[in-house]
Formats: C-alpha cells, structure tokens, sequence
C-alpha cells in the first residue's frame, strides 16, 4: 500500500496525520482532492461514524481510506458536544456548523458557572477506522483517549478545534494549542490511535 484517501475535509486533520505518517512510506491524499463530499455521519458512535466515513471514501475513490472520528466529550455536560464537536455550533442562518471559534464559545458558555479544576474534566476521543476496500468485511479499528480539562479561557495558536481550551495534565498548565507540535504528537489522542494503527500495519502487512 502506497497511498491512501483520508476521509476528511478538516485541513487540521489532514496535516496532523501527513506528519504523523510521514516516515511510513505512505501518501495520504485528502479526499477533496478526487472531489468525494463528506460522507453522512448518522452513527451513534465515533466507531459508527468513522467507519462510515471510510467506506464512503473508499467507495468513491476505488482506495484504501482511513477515517479519523474524534471529538471532545465533557463530563459536566454530559459527555457533551461528543460525536457533534465539529457541529456542535451551528451558524443560525445556514445551519451550518459555524466552525472552531463558534464551537469554543458555546462550550465556555456552557460551562460558565463550572469552575476550574476537576468539575471541568473532559477528554479528547480518537477513533480511526482503516479499511482495504469499500466492502471490507474487518475494518482496521484503534481508539485513544487524551484525558484533560476545560480552561476558562482560550489559550495558544497552534492546532486546531478544541485545542485553545483543553488543559494538558502535568504541562505546566498549558493548553493543547500551546505544546509543541511533537509533544502533542505524543501525547495526543490522535497521535496514539496512529500508533496503534501502525502496529496494526506492521504486524499484518497491511
């Protein structure tokens, strides 16, 4: 396998799993790039999502495709916006999701009256989902967790989505935004389902 078809429009993702794959002898390609519109995520689940996600691409493309399902989940709200964190605000003409900085200003609205520290627990939640073809009976599947909390306030301009109000356990109070781009490499929820899933290739020949 030589290249593959990321089932994404995200341009963060995109970016983060080039680099992270960059050493794999793999070329991920964008799925913009053979004009596949984003599939439609009526699973229940990341893993539903996600696998969804990668058939539609593989479907359209004739690829193998890999699909990142991921978003954050909140205690305080109820594992709130999970599976909808991309959608979470909409844009009230459109409908539309409104995109990042609307997304971050409805979980702090949100959670305006929790206050810092472990009432603002919260996680981030990767699934991958790796299939050869668009029938492929045995999806490839790797789940990560990148436990942290919710600051009060955006902090950092690197990453993207939530990464400006998610504190990072034991990084000296800094948000995922803030960090290194290889130490979030390591650390980060994405970076570790990848990992997994490179296991997964090395040991199946993938």
């Amino acid at each position: 396998m030589s290249q593959l078809v990321l089932a994404t429009g995200n341009a963060g993702k995109l970016k983060e799993l080039q680099a992270l794959l960059a050493d794999a002898g793999v070329e991920v390609l964008s799925q913009k790039q053979f004009d596949v519109p984003d599939a439609d995520e009526t699973g229940l689940s990341f893993v539903e999502n996600a696998i969804l996600k990668a058939r539609h691409a593989a479907r359209l493309t004739g690829l193998p495709a890999l699909a990142d399902d991921s978003g954050l989940v909140v205690d305080a709200l109820a594992g709130a916006p999970g599976i909808y964190s991309a959608r979470y605000a909409l844009d009230p003409v459109s409908g539309l999701p409104a995109g990042d900085a609307a997304n971050n200003a409805k979980l702090l609205a949100a959670l305006d009256t929790v206050p810092a520290g472990p009432a603002r627990a919260a996680r981030f939640v990767c699934v991958l989902a790796f299939v050869r073809h668009a029938d492929d009976p045995l999806p490839v599947l790797c789940q990560a967790l990148w436990e942290g909390e919710i600051a009060l306030a955006p902090a950092g301009a690197q990453g993207f989505g939530y990464d400006p109000l998610f504190l990072v356990p034991g990084e000296g109070g800094l948000t995922s935004a803030e960090l290194p781009r290889d130490r979030k490499a390591q650390l980060s929820h994405r970076g570790r389902a990848l990992l997994q899933l490179r296991a997964r290739w090395a040991e199946t020949g993938l």
